[in-house]
């Protein structure tokens, strides 16, 4: 009896991730789910996309795309400091649908992003927390992900990478240098 059989495992892989940059569309509506203990918050707020392109005719076209953003508890705490109408934003987050039942009985559904990371874009000056004296630089406990940065940073920053483990001079002679 053979039993050279090829037993291949299959794994099942997901990914559900959206990477977005946009102009927030209206104030977040920050809410406290356990009374004012600040310990579960939750922000929403609306994204704007704009995608440009040249029709047939050569006439520059715009489709914007609005998209409900739920950010919870520490990211929730950053658009509330810092986030207003009209703040550039990258975020980083999941797709979510999710269905209720409204007054007259109706299914409604909604879909959102679920924020993973937010990362403030954009001058400091462009941004409208500023120039109503909100807006602060991240307190030394939040990640650098927060971090407002310049106007010309549209991507988000790398993640750091670790050191490199120290090799002894020793290892290396002088004349093995590619230069």
């Amino acid at each position: 009896m053979d039993r050279s059989i090829n037993h291949t495992k299959y794994i099942d892989m997901s990914l559900n991730k959206a990477m977005l940059i946009g102009n927030v569309g209206r104030d977040p509506e920050v809410r406290y789910l356990d009374g004012n203990s600040g310990n579960a918050k939750v922000a929403t707020f609306t994204l704007a996309t704009t995608e440009r392109y040249r029709d047939r005719n050569g006439e520059t076209r715009e489709n914007t795309e609005w998209h409900n953003i739920v950010a919870w508890r520490n990211t929730a705490d950053v658009v509330e400091k810092y986030v207003r109408k009209g703040t550039q934003l990258y975020i980083e987050g999941r797709i979510r649908t999710r269905s209720w039942d409204d007054q007259t009985g109706n299914k409604r559904y909604t879909t959102e992003i679920i924020a993973d990371t937010l990362q403030l874009l954009g001058k400091k000056s462009d941004n409208p927390a500023a120039q109503q004296g909100g807006y602060q630089a991240p307190a030394p406990q939040q990640t650098q992900a927060y971090a407002p940065q310049p106007a010309q940073s549209y991507a988000p920053q790398p993640a750091a990478r670790p050191a490199a483990p120290a090799v002894p001079e020793t290892d290396i002679p002088d004349d093995d240098l590619p230069f």
